[in-house]
């Protein structure tokens, strides 16, 4: 079956105008056409598309994707190259999670500090203010 770009969009997410750039960045590699020139996918693209969603939400920028794709195109003697990008991707997330779980950690003790200064179980402190705890 093949898809129209509206439909890509309904079933991927992205927009239009983000569909369409990715095809004139040669993202999305052999996109064929129906008889009246228009773009039209099928389910091997859209499985594509949603893989090109998921590099851009790693942090992939449009070169370093187009390298990707380049590399995907040359077949599994790229595997090592393709895997080499991915690990260094997947190191920046993962040290990108450890500093929002840090910030996460914060934001649970700062609400907690302040349901008990709420409900007077603890007494108000600020760093900001000359406030102080008691001690």
């Amino acid at each position: 079956m093949l898809y129209s770009m509206k439909q890509v969009c309904e079933k991927t997410g992205l927009t239009y105008d983000t569909l369409k750039f990715y095809c004139n960045k040669g993202l999305v590699p052999n996109v064929k056409r129906d008889n009246n020139n228009y773009r039209v996918f099928n389910d091997k693209d859209i499985a594509w598309i949603t893989s090109l969603s998921c590099l851009k939400n790693c942090g992939m920028s449009i070169s370093e994707m187009k390298e990707y794709v380049e590399l995907c195109l040359q077949g599994q003697s790229s595997i090592p190259k393709r895997q080499k990008i991915l690990k260094l991707k997947q190191q920046a997330l993962k040290k990108q999670k450890e500093e929002i779980q840090k910030s996460i950690d914060y934001i649970d003790w700062k609400q907690n500090f302040y349901n008990d200064v709420l409900a007077g179980k603890t007494k108000y402190y600020s760093n900001l203010t000359s406030e102080k705890k008691d001690d």
